[in-house]
């Protein structure tokens, strides 16, 4: 998953939120769930206070209170955290009563701190005690009429509260952990399945510029329909105006030609005339020029056609089985190695133009011997286009290296004995540069010149 892919962002953005809504939802339970235990402290704490409120206003014996008692060894031990007070408020000198574990120490006055109280009259806070330890406190005001006023209190050790709430927020913490790694990857889910459609698109259209499909097909999301729609029209309106450009190229090559027919015909009705064969000479430099560029126009407007797809064995085939007859006076024998199958992301006329004439070329100068070639380039990024090699070996005289960088001009010919234009060449180089393929000359194993000729394949 690439960082700047729409389904990392869609994935960044569920993750962010469910960290966020998770950790929200932690630290609200986490605190809900310490004011539960610290309720449930305090009620604990309550009972032993309304127990020792009873003691100090009913004494067992009849005496002075007696020895108090709360039936809690803890309140024996010293220094166990767990301690009772009672403070006569109105006694003439003060009169405290403290458990044994509170030794000789004494609990702090919750009243004097300004602690408010509910309801009842209890007030409740944390306090430090004996040894620095941190304690739960509740206190109360009880006032026995003649008998006084007093202050109860007890305290406990709050450790309770948090070793419960440490358990809680450990077994919270894994749970949403698990939670979590769920819904990321119930949210990885999600977004592969929302944007299957969207790498569907994506594969038709590969295919499509592959010439393995003419548009895109299938049944889409409603989202995403409206795109297929458009496109498959974008396509079809592609055509429509290739078709439309090619047909004005064939005009134009036609009313150009004509005029230029006429004039090298007059001059060659009139040799006689001085100017006669400048007219012939610039005529026929004018009709190649125009040859020239309305090819190239015409290639150009046949690229932008999206999905052509040749068969590449039946035209390399056609064009032996032709050549051999065309030079069977000469006793050509013409070898073809095409395996099945290999297609060229290119139109069949363009083909057979460049391949046609690499194969006259190769049959003129000949001896007896032609090869015909076809290698499909194996395919090891998957991001490039595949690509085809059609290579074609002679074995006749071939040619030095200055030689192969001489004949591949326009018009340019070494032998002025052998028929042609000298166009050859040149042509099958500007065809395969249009296509961004090329053309390399090298000598054969069997004695004469190769030609390697590289175009872009079709998956």
């Amino acid at each position: 998953m690439r960082t700047n892919s729409l389904a990392f962002r869609l994935f960044l953005s569920a993750t962010t939120w469910t960290v966020v809504i998770l950790l929200a939802t932690g630290i609200s339970l986490s605190s809900l769930y310490h004011d539960a235990v610290e309720r449930s402290f305090d009620r604990r704490l309550g009972v032993y206070l309304r127990t020792l409120v009873a003691a100090v206003a009913a004494p067992e014996d009849g005496s002075d209170h007696g020895s108090l008692s709360l039936g809690e060894p803890l309140f024996d031990l010293p220094l166990s955290g767990w301690y009772w007070q009672v403070f006569r408020l109105n006694a003439p000198k003060p009169e405290t009563r403290v458990s044994r574990s509170l030794w000789d120490g004494t609990l702090p006055h919750l009243v004097e701190r300004g602690v408010p109280a509910t309801t009842d009259g209890t007030r409740r806070a944390y306090v430090d005690g004996p040894e620095d330890q941190r304690l739960r406190l509740v206190e109360r005001t009880v006032d026995l009429g003649d008998e006084g006023r007093y202050l109860v209190s007890v305290a406990g050790d709050p450790q309770e509260i948090e070793e419960e709430l440490h358990a809680f927020n450990q077994t919270l913490a894994i749970t949403f952990v698990i939670l979590a790694a769920v819904l990321l990857l119930i949210t990885m889910f999600q977004v592969r399945f929302g944007l299957a459609p969207l790498k569907r698109i994506s594969e038709s259209l590969a295919a499509i510029r592959a010439g393995r499909s003419e548009r895109l097909e299938g049944q889409f999301p409603v989202e995403i329909e409206p795109l297929a729609r458009e496109t498959n029209a974008l396509i079809e309106a592609n055509r429509q105006v290739v078709e439309r450009a090619r047909t004005h190229v064939g005009n134009l090559a036609h009313a150009l030609k004509t005029p230029l027919s006429v004039i090298v015909n007059e001059a060659a009705a009139h040799p006689d005339r001085s100017f006669a064969g400048k007219m012939r000479e610039q005529a026929d430099i004018m009709r190649d020029q125009v040859t020239r560029h309305l090819e190239r126009a015409r290639i150009a407007a046949r690229l932008t056609v999206v999905g052509v797809v040749t068969e590449v064995a039946p035209v390399v085939t056609a064009l032996a089985r032709m050549m051999e007859k065309l030079h069977h006076d000469r006793g050509i024998v013409i070898d073809v190695d095409t395996p099945e199958p290999v297609r060229f992301l290119g139109e069949r006329q363009d083909l057979e133009e460049m391949v046609g004439n690499l194969v006259d070329n190769a049959c003129k100068w000949a001896a007896s011997r032609v090869s015909i070639r076809v290698e499909a380039e194996t395919q090891a990024d998957k991001k490039r286009a595949p690509a085809i090699r059609l290579i074609i070996d002679d074995d006749g005289p071939g040619l030095s290296a200055a030689e192969r960088e001489q004949v591949a001009q326009r018009g340019r010919r070494l032998d002025e004995t052998k028929p042609g234009s000298g166009l050859g060449l040149s042509i099958v180089l500007e065809l395969a540069s249009l296509y961004g393929g090329g053309l390399n000359l090298s000598t054969a194993p069997i004695g004469g010149l190769r030609a390697e000729l590289v175009l872009p394949g079709a998956g």
